[in-house]
């Protein structure tokens, strides 16, 4: 069994945190300024009232949500490039018992009924292995749930639970070459080193098909942005499933489970489930189905203003406004842009293409006049996915990609 230095340990619940936002996190330093003029508009009210700028070990500031476990999010400003700096990159965590990890003890595990060779991995093992790279948006399935009307239970994120990074690694289908995977197996469990304070608390355990498992995008990353994966992103090695939400991207990776059975357990149901059909979703997890739920996957398209903030004051005339779009993998097609409440659209001019599972930037020049201009922003993809003008509510405020509407005051 792997060894860990708990000096993360925290012990107790996200919500229990919020009432100890006041003084110093045991992750990081709460600062005394508050967090209340980066809030996404329209997260609850309440939020401006414990929500303060944190800084954990490495970052920069960021919203502190909750410190036990921790979950910080990044200010809209963080978004200004199309690659998220490694001390700019949110944190999104479950479990509040997280490891410390020593490089020399760390291995991964790969076994299973579904494994006939098992073996264990280093992390130098990793990586003597062939390495790729590519450009990833990691989104947690939540980003945006502040937003739901009526407002629902958990992490209340604004529009900063994501970033995009360069992530370095191994292909996933590579390691599980070499334990023999069976013709029966059908997903990976996937568990990591952190874990939860009290025995009655599920450990966050995860699966994903075994297709998706041999996708080539799907990898074990050990650096980001050119450097080790940060602490509070899952250091040393973590799983990367491009297009795919944040839930799948295990941290602190220890073990890889071959299974020739449904994962079970509460992370796979109820959690991170959205109703059939309501949703497009194209490539279905159909192993964890139901008549009614299935498991959420694909990343829904979607884009975001980050040159300016809501009420942003201008000077008449051409104001440039900016920033960035996304999807599942399939790529952006097109973003529109409208200033007359969605009545007619024109076309922003798209940026660097740094890949389709990538952040892609856009811009578009506005004609402000004196008074009030409203921009509103909407992405398409390549298969024809497009924005909502209205939530798809769900209970568990999952994909909200409603289209993002902000107004300039010149």
């Amino acid at each position: 069994m792997t060894t860990m230095n708990r000096r993360y340990f925290l012990g107790t619940t996200a919500a229990a945190g919020a009432a100890l936002f006041g003084g110093l996190g045991r992750f990081g330093e709460a600062h005394a300024e508050s967090a209340a003029a980066y809030l996404t508009p329209g997260v609850p009210s309440d939020i401006a009232s414990y929500a303060q700028m944190g800084k954990l070990p490495g970052k920069q500031p960021l919203i502190q949500l909750s410190d036990r476990p921790p979950n910080y999010e990044s200010p809209l400003e963080y978004f200004r490039t199309p690659i998220t700096p490694n001390d700019k990159f949110f944190v999104r965590y479950h479990l509040a018992d997280i490891p410390d990890v020593k490089v020399e003890n760390y291995k991964i595990k790969i076994d299973g009924d579904g494994a006939s060779t098992p073996f264990e991995l280093s992390l130098d093992d990793l990586k003597k292995m062939p390495s790729v790279e590519i450009v990833a948006v990691n989104q947690c399935s939540g980003n945006r749930r502040g937003l739901s009307t009526p407002h629902v239970p958990g992490v209340e994120w604004g529009y900063g639970a994501m970033g995009c990074a360069k992530w370095k690694g191994v292909r996933l289908k590579e390691v599980l070459a070499k334990a023999g995977i069976k013709k029966e197996c059908i997903e990976i469990g996937l568990n990591g080193a952190d874990g939860p304070v009290f025995d009655k608390t599920p450990d966050f355990i995860k699966s994903i098909p075994l297709w998706r498992a041999m996708d080539e995008s799907t990898m074990i990353a050990y650096e980001m942005n050119g450097e080790p994966l940060p602490h509070f992103n899952g250091f040393p090695a973590r799983l990367i499933v491009p297009g795919w939400t944040g839930t799948y991207w295990t941290k602190h990776l220890i073990h890889l489970d071959a299974r020739t059975t449904p994962q079970g357990g509460f992370w796979m149901k109820p959690a991170y489930r959205i109703p059939v059909g309501e949703f497009p979703v194209r490539d279905r997890f159909l192993t964890q189905e139901d008549a009614t739920s299935t498991p959420i996957t694909e990343i829904v398209v979607n884009s975001l203003i980050t040159s300016h903030r809501d009420g942003a004051k201008v000077k008449a005339g051409k104001v440039t406004v900016s920033g960035l779009a996304w999807d599942g993998g399939y790529g952006i097609r097109t973003v529109e842009v409208s200033t007359d409440g969605g009545k007619t659209w024109s076309t922003a001019k798209l940026g660097e293409d740094l890949g389709k599972y990538a952040f892609r930037p856009w811009s578009f020049d506005v004609h402000v006049r004196r008074g009030k201009t409203t921009v509103m922003v909407n992405a398409i993809n390549m298969i024809g996915q497009t924005q909502v003008s209205k939530l798809l509510f769900n209970g568990a405020g999952y994909h909200n990609n409603v289209m993002q509407s902000i107004t300039l005051n010149a």
